[in-house]
């Protein structure tokens, strides 16, 4: 399996690495796509085999040829050294923040991360005496004002969920640094095609890779990316202890998923840029929450640490209730209504969150529609959403 080569200007394209990086057809009798090695454990003829070969496969909760392939590939894309692939994002993220943290150890994150990641740092890990400070994050300095002596993570979500604030991941990194935190980035809206975290110094990535890199909706799955040095010690105790191994024919769905990532994600790109444009003219929305937008309040930093824009977005009607973000979602016809996204279909979700994270009063309820613009046609899809948006009209 190829090395990630030290002279970063040796690793070919992005587009190349998916199609080739990590498999030598010799190894399969020459078949364009490797083989599912769908088995639970490896034997070897000698007990010297077993036991004098480091490398020598023992039992797929450890590693698994298939799942390696995928392992190589995504270290690769996301410019790390090493990646470790589990049975979802979720058990991705939890195995890499418990790397990261000793029982009465602090972390700071966004208010706006996955609901999820925010109940596993403030409710799972409290019973550990972990404790965790949620911060505006659009200004670097909130990380540094959260700091305290035991803090050692910084959690980052670039672009967060729902209203996909952004973090300067380059200044906290350096806040990191000043006080000897680990920094650990959710990078599953960009996907390593749009950005890549490690670049800019961030210890460690996380993805759901049910999402955009598996890219079918057939899939739970996600991974960890960095550097040797990290990534092996997380494998062993977090990967084999913790036990939540991507099994090998999810790997082998994953790995096919990769193939057209690149091409997906510019379709992604284009239907939702023209949406989004589109959706912030029109008379009945009040905002469209997207980066890259001209009403970007992050434009700069979007301009300077994306390198595109995925398809995920929210918008909030001007009439404000759950009634009407229900009336609008179930009046549309090709986008289903459903919690995940990344996939190439369509998707519409109504969200009520707090107000105050978007400048709303505290204790109010602001109710948003999250869009995932799938592959379908741009124009079918824009027509689908002026029909629902027509009886939300005024004059």
């Amino acid at each position: 399996m190829p090395e990630i080569p030290q002279n970063p200007d040796a690793m070919p394209d992005f587009e190349t690495i998916c199609a080739h990086w990590g498999e030598d057809p010799r190894r399969y009798q020459g078949a364009v796509i490797p083989p599912i090695y769908q088995n639970s454990l490896f034997t070897t003829p000698t007990c010297e085999d077993r036991f004098g070969n480091p490398d020598a496969y023992n039992y797929t909760r450890i590693a698994n040829p298939t799942t390696d392939i995928v392992e190589a590939k995504l270290a690769a894309l996301e410019k790390g050294e090493r990646a470790r692939c589990f049975s979802s994002g979720m058990a991705a993220i939890s195995a890499a923040i418990l790397s990261c943290m000793r029982a009465g150890d602090h972390v700071v994150a966004p208010e706006t991360a996955y609901g999820p990641t925010r109940a596993f740092l403030a409710d799972y890990l409290a019973r550990f005496n972990i404790s965790v400070t949620f911060v505006d994050g659009s200004d670097p300095q909130d990380y540094a004002d959260a700091l305290r002596p035991n803090t050692t993570l910084l959690y980052l979500e670039s672009p967060s969920s729902v209203v996909y604030k952004q973090q300067d991941l380059a200044a906290v990194v350096a806040i990191a640094k000043q006080c000897g935190a680990a920094t650990l980035c959710d990078n599953s809206w960009a996907t390593p095609y749009f950005q890549n975290p490690l670049t800019w110094g961030v210890d460690l990535v996380v993805h759901s890779a049910t999402k955009y890199l598996g890219g079918h909706s057939d899939i739970v799955a996600g991974v960890v990316v960095g550097s040797k040095a990290r990534m092996e010690p997380l494998a062993e105790r977090e990967g084999a202890l913790l036990g939540a191994m991507l099994d090998p024919f999810a790997a082998w769905l994953l790995l096919r998923g990769l193939r057209t990532l690149a091409i997906r994600m510019e379709r992604h790109q284009q239907n939702a840029r023209r949406i989004a444009q589109a959706l912030s003219d029109h008379p009945a929305i009040a905002v469209v929450h997207y980066p890259g937008l001209p009403a970007d309040p992050q434009r700069e930093l979007t301009r300077r640490q994306l390198h595109g824009t995925s398809s995920l977005l929210s918008i909030e009607l001007k009439e404000q209730s759950r009634e009407a973000a229900y009336r609008f979602v179930n009046a549309l016809r090709y986008f289903g209504i459903g919690c995940s996204w990344g996939g190439f279909e369509s998707l519409a979700l109504p969200m009520g969150i707090p107000a105050h994270i978007v400048g709303g009063k505290p204790g109010e309820t602001r109710w948003m529609i999250r869009l995932h613009i799938g592959l379908e046609s741009a124009d079918d899809l824009w027509a689908d959403l002026q029909a629902a948006l027509k009886p939300f009209q005024r004059g």
